[in-house]
C-alpha cells in the first residue's frame, strides 16, 4: 500500500508546472529573465548588445490560455529557463496595454496601437531582432524571426538557438534546422 502511495505522489508531482508562474499588476506572466524597460525598443537592442545577448519582444495578453502555456510548462524548463536568461534581453508588450512603445522607427504608440501597427493578432508572439536594425524600419520589418503562437519544448528551444546561431543568414531554414536537431536528439 505504502509503494502506491509512492507512485501517486510521483505521479502528481510530475503533472505539476514546474514553477507556478507568477502574474504581474497587468495579469500578464512575469519571468525572472524579463526586463522591465521603458520599452524603447533602439535603447533596448542598444542594451541587448552591450550584454552580448539578443532583444526579443514578447506579445502576450491578460487570460491568454496559450501564454499560461508557455510560462508553466515550457519556460520554466532548465535548459530553456537557462538559455534564455544567458542570450537574451526579453521586453514583454502587453497586446491590450497602454504603455507607450518607441518603435525602431521613431514612432512612440501605446502597447495596444504598437502591437496593431506591427500586424501582430495572437498571443503569445515573439520577435528576434538582429544585432543592428536599419533606421526607419518598424519592428515587425526588422524582426529576423517570428514565433505566432505556443508551441512545444524542443520546438520553442530550437527557435531560440537557431536565432542565436544566425540561422536566419544561412541556407538551412528553421524548418530544416529543426528536423535536424529532432533527427540528432533521437539518434
Amino acid at each position: 500500500m505504502k509503494r502506491i502511495a509512492i507512485l501517486i505522489a510521483s505521479l502528481l508531482a510530475l503533472a505539476l508546472p514546474l514553477h507556478a508562474a507568477e502574474l504581474g499588476d497587468d495579469g500578464l506572466h512575469k519571468a525572472p529573465w524579463m526586463r522591465d524597460t521603458f520599452k524603447d525598443l533602439s535603447e533596448d537592442l542598444e542594451e541587448a548588445n552591450a550584454e552580448g545577448k539578443r532583444l526579443v519582444v514578447m506579445i502576450e495578453q491578460r487570460g491568454c490560455i496559450y501564454c499560461t502555456k508557455m510560462h508553466e510548462e515550457i519556460y520554466p524548463q532548465p535548459e530553456i529557463a537557462d538559455y534564455i536568461a544567458q542570450n537574451y534581453f526579453v521586453v514583454q508588450v502587453n497586446m491590450f496595454g497602454d504603455v507607450e512603445v518607441t518603435d525602431f522607427d521613431g514612432e512612440t504608440l501605446s502597447e495596444k496601437q504598437m502591437v496593431r501597427k506591427w500586424g501582430v493578432l495572437f498571443t503569445p508572439t515573439i520577435l528576434f531582432f538582429p544585432e543592428n536594425v536599419e533606421d526607419g524600419l518598424t519592428a515587425s520589418q526588422a524582426a529576423v524571426a517570428t514565433m505566432p503562437g505556443a508551441f512545444g519544448r524542443q520546438t520553442t528551444f530550437d527557435m531560440f538557438n537557431w536565432v542565436v546561431e544566425k540561422g536566419y543568414a544561412g541556407d538551412e531554414s528553421f524548418q530544416k534546422y529543426h528536423a535536424r536537431k529532432i533527427a540528432e536528439r533521437a539518434g
